[in-house]
């Protein structure tokens, strides 16, 4: 055979296996809207960037018929290409090809990938359509599972891991996505979960459809799983491009900075947000949107413990990390689903150096037997812990309630906080004065002529000695008291002063 036969035979070759699972499971896969694996790579990363690596790897197993069987590429597309001019890793199951399912060869060519990022510095991205483990491959598709778990756990926290559930996860695969920084998902064809419904309904008579026990709203809304949901695949991959514009390539370097117009930072629309009688509520979003850059905002897991608010923005061109209460949903208080959120937010932040802005108004802990008894304390202290520990620029602002444990919560000064700035409206105490009172000065209360009247100048006193923003400046547990309107300024200056900032102690990771 001639060079040039030998060419050609190349290019037949490659023609072939780029036609993934065949013409007929193409059209298949198109028919449930869905793209094949190859069109998710042109569709997420720059024109033109992609170089694919193990596109020959074939699957070693031998038993049930599988020597005669091809997978092309054993089922899943890995290379490297860039976003926006950034260098990223990817892999793409391929659902054409064996229903993308996991074998061994596929699980080496995943962890060469992320050996690759690790090394490179550079972010990854899987993008997972799957039926799940290669049954007829056995032991070995698990070791697969357990090989992939290993790397995503020992690369975690130093370069930014990313997975789409773009069609079926289930079983061992479901796993991956959990133990990755951010989880995105499409609705309709995405379906992830530990056990599918057939295994439910056999083990405990449970019966439940796959869209409702794994679809994309149960884990928006219910099981706090995915953090960005989209109803098309383009929609996904430009949130997927956007999400990773916050973040630095790897944990050694800083988030990248855009470009912002500079003009006055004063936001007058602030100073008349805050209700004038402190038990209505207003929305915290549009705080937010004052004090980021315009439509910088990109918020995550937006329909899971919604009273808490978690997400990206800029401020003066620089990636932030906002944490917010929102008092438009149970009163802004903490309950375990928005500590356990809280909690990981914060710790995600940390790791890649992205500086974290704090927005307060929390009435404390969710009070109530149920969350007593199923560990509000033991989430709680998740989320304490993660902003101990976190050494990024941490700066808070304080907009009204500030109360009890949750107060530290939410990155008091005591919790490490750089710098701590409250509204002339900021009520920082133990409690709310009514409750106060009514422990404090029961007694009292009781044995007044006027018990209603007394009770009304007692919590007046209390909320004129206790909780303004002037009794905890004055111990120095605040740093300023500002006007609204100058909340952005003031962060603002801030961030620039903390760009350097050192960190001189060191912790040791506990597992909580």
């Amino acid at each position: 055979m001639t060079t040039q036969q030998k060419i050609e035979q190349l290019r037949t070759n490659n023609e072939r296996l780029y036609m993934c699972g065949g013409a007929k499971a193409v059209d298949k896969q198109h028919a449930k809207h869905k793209y094949t694996a190859r069109e998710r790579i042109r569709l997420l990363l720059d024109e033109g960037s992609f170089h694919e690596i193990g596109l020959y790897v074939k699957h070693q197993c031998t038993d049930f018929g599988m020597a005669e069987k091809e997978i092309p590429a054993d089922g899943v597309v890995t290379g490297y290409g860039s976003i926006d001019g950034r260098k990223v890793f990817v892999y793409s199951q391929d659902f054409t090809a064996s229903g993308g399912s996991m074998g061994k060869m596929q699980a080496m060519k995943i962890c060469r990938i992320l050996d690759m990022a690790a090394e490179a510095g550079a972010p990854v991205i899987g993008i997972n359509d799957s039926g799940g483990a290669r049954i007829q491959e056995g032991v070995d598709s698990l070791a697969g599972y357990g090989e992939i778990f290993r790397r995503t756990s020992l690369y975690s926290g130093k370069i930014p891991q990313f997975t789409l559930i773009m069609g079926p996860c289930a079983g061992g695969a479901a796993y991956a996505p959990a133990l990755n920084d951010i989880v995105f998902m499409m609705e309709k064809t995405g379906q992830m979960f530990c056990t599918g419904p057939a295994i439910i309904k056999e083990v405990t008579k449970e019966e439940i459809d796959a869209e409702s026990l794994g679809g994309a709203m149960t884990h928006a809304t219910l099981s706090g799983e995915v953090h960005v949901t989209a109803g098309t695949e383009e929609e996904l991959f430009a949130d997927v491009r956007k999400v990773l514009s916050y973040f630095p390539d790897d944990s050694k370097e800083k988030p990248p900075a855009a470009r912002c117009e500079k003009g006055s930072e004063e936001r007058e629309l602030l100073n008349a947000i805050m209700p004038d009688n402190r038990k209505h509520p207003y929305d915290m979003l549009d705080v937010i949107a004052q004090v980021a850059d315009p439509d910088s905002f990109f918020e995550l897991q937006p329909l899971f413990a919604d009273n808490l608010i978690t997400g990206f923005a800029r401020i003066a061109g620089k990636s932030v990390g906002i944490i917010a209460n929102q008092p438009y949903v149970m009163g802004g208080a903490l309950d375990m689903n928005a500590a356990d959120k809280g909690a990981r937010f914060i710790n995600l932040c940390s790791a890649y150096k992205i500086p974290m802005i704090s927005l307060m108004d929390v009435p404390g802990f969710l009070p109530g037997i149920d969350q007593e008894h199923q560990g509000i304390l033991r989430h709680g202290a998740k989320m304490l812990y993660a902003f101990s520990v976190a050494e990024v620029p941490k700066i808070t602002v304080i907009l009204r309630k500030a109360y009890g444990g949750a107060y530290m919560a939410m990155c008091s000064k005591e919790m490490g906080a750089d710098f701590v700035y409250a509204w002339p409206t900021a009520e920082i105490a133990v409690m709310g004065a009514e409750g106060a009172v009514n422990i404090v000065f029961r007694k009292e209360i009781a044995d007044a002529e006027d018990p209603g009247s007394a009770r009304e100048a007692l919590v007046k006193e209390y909320m004129d000695t206790f909780a303004t923003p002037y009794a905890a400046a004055s111990r120095g547990y605040i740093d300023a008291i500002i006007v609204p309107s100058d909340t952005r300024k003031e962060i603002i200056a801030s961030l620039a002063l903390l760009e350097n900032k050192q960190n001189s102690r060191e912790h040791t990771n506990m597992p909580l």
